[in-house]
């Protein structure tokens, strides 16, 4: 099958988004913000995850606490994974605070690694969102995992049963090519509701289901790794629908001015976490960072720059009204989401990646 060429305008917004997403390349000395002191003389150090909007959470936390606290702020990145949180910090990486999904904020804490958060020094649990006060971590963000499609190519609002249905939607499909969130969007596609997801996921009946779901899509799949390459997939016509981070089609939507569409009803929601590393000898400025990252108007211009949703109460009055409806925290009107179950992927995400990794090439 021949791959039509994407648009110089769409090539450039490739390039444009996979820089800004850039912290710096890993394995170096990264990137150091320092305001009134010699970079070396470090107030703190903040590790980005690479996959969790890092740019965004620089330009929209750190540096303007950096800039107000007068502080030297080193900020560094690092590649994600639980595994490699607990390498990390067990070798003594040298962080202060890090940004990290839900499922590695729970192993951490659970590992005795992160340190167990005042939330009265953070205003109170009460001013978060659900999933956004969690024992050793903050929220900052709400992804969301969508359903996305071209409206000049596909009318009405699919969900995931029509993803599944190759017999009346013809046409190929996008997937992450990852094991988390893909087999939650097999059992989607077959008809399960998404309250018994996970439920059923904890059974290997559950995994063989979602297995086999996939295995009938397989001829119809076409793999992304990125927001970037699933936004690609879908402006080139190489698929009629794809999942898709609901950030970067909303980013390709507002760049491109592509006439995407996003079905929330059944989509996966995830939380960006902001945690302190337990003995942080930079204890006091890690809680400031922290108090600082929770204020609505902070979490309302890292949505707005990032299209992720805030996790702060009232912090969506500073976001743009029609920016609101892309966001997982935006509207009520998304319909029913599927929260992703963090303990379940902490848990089992190494063996199911081994099994998915070897389902891939047959």
């Amino acid at each position: 099958m021949n791959r039509p060429n994407p648009p110089q305008r769409l090539l450039a917004w490739q390039a444009r988004r996979r820089a800004a997403a850039r912290v710096a390349p890993l394995g170096a000395a990264l990137l150091a913000l320092a305001w009134g002191a010699q970079a070396m003389a470090r107030d703190l150090t903040v590790a980005l995850h690479d996959g969790l909007a890092p740019g965004a959470l620089r330009d929209a936390v750190v540096r303007p606490f950096a800039e107000v606290a007068g502080i030297a702020v080193d900020v560094q990145a690092w590649e994600g994974g639980v595994a490699a949180l607990r390498t990390r910090l067990e070798g003594g990486a040298g962080w202060d605070v890090l940004s990290l999904t839900g499922a590695e904020m729970l192993a951490g804490c659970e590992a005795g690694l992160l340190e167990k958060l005042d939330w009265a020094a953070l205003g109170g649990r009460e001013r978060m969102l659900p999933g956004g006060a969690a024992e050793c971590g903050l929220g900052v963000a709400l992804r969301g995992l969508v359903l996305a499609w071209d409206r000049d190519k596909m009318q009405g609002m699919p969900g995931w049963a029509e993803f599944g249905d190759v017999v009346k939607h013809p046409g190929r499909r996008g997937l992450r090519k990852q094991v988390r969130g893909t087999l939650e969007i097999a059992l989607l596609a077959d008809g399960v509701a998404p309250a018994e997801v996970y439920r059923l996921l904890r059974t290997e009946a559950g995994v063989e289901r979602a297995f086999r779901r996939l295995e009938q899509l397989r001829p119809y799949i076409v793999w992304w790794q990125d927001e970037v390459e699933a936004a690609r997939l879908l402006a080139s016509g190489e698929v009629l629908m794809t999942s898709a981070p609901s950030a970067g089609i909303a980013e390709a939507m507002r760049e491109l001015g592509r006439p995407f569409a996003v079905q929330w009803n059944g989509g996966l929601t995830s939380v960006v976490a902001l945690s302190v590393v337990k003995g942080s000898p930079n204890l006091a400025n890690a809680v400031r960072l922290l108090a600082h990252a929770a204020e609505a108007r902070v979490q309302g211009g890292l949505a707005a720059r990032a299209l992720l949703g805030p996790m702060t109460r009232g912090a969506l009055e500073a976001v743009p009204a029609e920016a609101q409806a892309l966001l997982a925290t935006g509207q009520p009107a998304h319909g029913p989401t599927l929260a992703a179950d963090e303990a379940f992927w902490r848990d089992n995400l190494a063996r199911l990646s081994q099994r998915f990794d070897a389902w891939l090439p047959r």
